[in-house]
């Protein structure tokens, strides 16, 4: 399975996003979103194209904070997925996400929050930011094993 990782997408409709994520959208099975839509457009957009699992963000529209969770798990084939925005400076980011799923069992972390993309395995968990997407996204595949890519969404 192929999903699109975004976050921190900062724009109120799918058009506005960069035309190599809109691209990327067409390739995939799952949008995984990690928070800071601002506006419930985009979601809807979205949901139009794959099927969207997704937290809020900090600078989410109130109509999303009501809509959205602020932490989710996904199963997808043998892994669980754990999403979350994420919070605070981007000192500890890394710490703060892991203990918001320290007991759920996840094999992966998708977070946002930073801006910073991320895509390392700490503890036998793969911590995954797409970063801003102004600058990149993500795609993970999930097959037995789980591996993340970042991708720069400029041209």
């Amino acid at each position: 399975m192929r999903i699109a990782v975004l976050a921190d997408t900062h724009v109120n409709r799918l058009e506005h996003l960069p035309k190599k994520i809109i691209d990327a959208l067409s390739t995939i099975d799952l949008i995984i979103h990690a928070g800071d839509f601002t506006d419930v457009q985009l979601l809807k957009d979205l949901r139009r194209l794959r099927e969207v699992k997704a937290v809020h963000g900090n600078m989410d529209s109130t109509e999303l904070k009501t809509v959205l969770p602020v932490k989710e798990i996904v199963e997808i084939g043998n892994k669980r997925i754990g999403i979350t925005h994420g919070s605070g400076g981007p000192w500890g980011m890394e710490e703060r996400v892991r203990k918001m799923f320290e007991s759920d069992c996840v094999d992966i972390i998708v977070y946002g929050h930073s801006h910073h993309s991320h895509n390392k395995v700490i503890d036998n968990i793969l911590l995954f930011n797409p970063g801003k997407a102004a600058d990149s996204f993500g795609i993970l595949t999930i097959d037995r094993e789980a591996q993340g890519e970042i991708i720069s969404s400029r041209w």
